[in-house]
């Protein structure tokens, strides 16, 4: 077994990053949600007001994708920490990376039956269905974290991760980008493309996960009482709950990163809705998601480097001022803005800078301020749980302010959370690799 720090093992660990990350670039942000709206709006598919029929009711089609994705995350919120108390009592994280993994690639690829009214069900379904294998893997993903790096190592390759996941996630993207775009000679159409994008995804997910699974420690006990799994898994909960609440550090981070969660999830969420609303084009607004992942590469990398030399809670700072910056450039553009195009694709660069820094810190930072336990994964479950808590808030506090202002003016409110994630950072004391 490859021992902690080694680079075989770090590598594998980040490699999941790569296989994983092409759910949310493609699927998340690129791909399925312009396939869904086109679908949903398409002749035949809406009533003369423009409503879906789904569950016998009729639904507004971006409301119903909302609120499926909103299931997805109350489910992993409220079933993550209570399976991480199991894993963490039977000792088998891994079979529960697996056992996400698998539900959320082979969810992905059943979305290629999803061609039209008849199969909304399909699209609806597994489109929850692949958002709980997504965010439920990442649970114990991340618990993996202090098993496979010391905490000197934790931030470089925290960013490697996310690093490797951006690189992957363009590759995939613009191979997907070709099927759907040339039609391939005109052997078959748009949709059919983006039906084969489905199906690529999940493939590569689950394939690329497999070199992760063959360097991941098993660390499944093999002599455990013959009790109930369930309550042993709730009682192990228990016990990291009153742990963490002993640890103020762990406490006021978990509180900071809530705060900044909801800035960050719902910028990166209502981002395309934005520039639609700006009036960009299409290919304008998938060139500024293009333009994000690349910038994040570098952005992860130079972050990950600075918060070696001033340390974690200095660098995350930075970036939370930078993410108030692009809250305020959002505020000033305008459908009358010169040249809006040019201004899109800078505020997109300045996201991508910090996207992947602040998330691959935020990770690194949590593990870092960790006690030295066995319990990671229901430690980790907190951290999940904060993050989809924050984003439901975010996706809430973002439509009531849409619903009395102007987006513009809701986007700069979200710089308030970000300030309360600034404030809350700078009263964390100072440790030996959190500074």
């Amino acid at each position: 077994m490859l021992k902690i720090g080694d680079k075989k093992l770090i590598n594998a660990w980040a490699f999941y990053d790569w296989a994983n990350s092409v759910y949310s670039l493609v699927i998340s942000t690129a791909v399925f949600p312009i396939y869904y709206a086109g679908l949903t709006a398409s002749e035949g598919f809406a009533n003369a007001d423009g409503k879906i029929e789904f569950l016998g009711m009729l639904w507004n089609s971006t409301s119903l994708y909302n609120y499926a994705l909103a299931f997805s995350f109350l489910v992993v919120a409220l079933m993550s920490p209570m399976l991480s108390g199991i894993a963490d009592y039977a000792g088998n994280k891994k079979k529960f990376l697996k056992g996400f993994c698998l539900l959320g690639s082979i969810s992905v690829m059943c979305l290629y039956f999803f061609t039209g009214k008849e199969t909304l069900w399909v699209g609806i379904v597994f489109t929850i269905l692949a958002s709980i294998g997504f965010w439920g893997s990442i649970v114990f993903y991340n618990a993996y974290l202090p098993e496979v790096a010391h905490p000197e190592q934790q931030d470089k390759v925290s960013a490697k991760g996310f690093m490797l996941g951006y690189s992957g996630s363009i590759l995939l993207l613009l191979i997907c980008l070709i099927l759907i775009e040339t039609e391939v000679f005109g052997l078959y159409d748009k949709q059919f493309g983006s039906q084969i994008s489905f199906v690529l995804v999940g493939l590569w997910w689950l394939g690329f996960a497999q070199i992760t699974y063959k360097k991941l420690p098993n660390t499944e006990k093999i002599t455990l009482p013959k009790d109930n799994y369930f309550l042993k898994g709730i009682k192990e909960f228990k016990k990291v709950a009153r742990e963490l609440f002993e640890y103020s550090e762990l406490k006021t981070f978990l509180i900071a990163f809530f705060l900044l969660s909801i800035g960050v999830q719902t910028i990166i969420l209502m981002a395309g809705i934005f520039g639609t609303i700006l009036g960009l084009e299409t290919a304008n607004l998938i060139g500024t998601i293009l333009l994000v992942q690349f910038v994040g590469i570098l952005g992860a990398f130079l972050f990950s480097r600075l918060s070696n030399k001033i340390g974690n809670i200095k660098t995350l700072k930075i970036t939370i001022a930078i993410w108030g910056l692009v809250c305020f450039i959002g505020f000033n553009l305008t459908k009358d803005t010169p040249n809006i195009d040019i201004y899109f694709y800078v505020l997109g660069g300045l996201i991508g800078l910090v996207m992947g820094a602040i998330q691959s810190l935020a990770r690194s930072t949590y593990s870092k301020l960790l006690p030295q336990t066995e319990d990671t994964a229901s430690y980790f479950s907190f951290f999940d749980v904060t993050e989809k808590i924050a984003l439901v808030v975010g996706m809430v506090a973002f439509g009531l302010l849409t619903s009395f202002f102007t987006i513009q003016t809701s986007v700069l409110a979200l710089g308030v959370f970000f300030l309360g994630a600034f404030i809350t950072l700078s009263t964390i004391k100072k440790t030996k690799y959190v500074q």
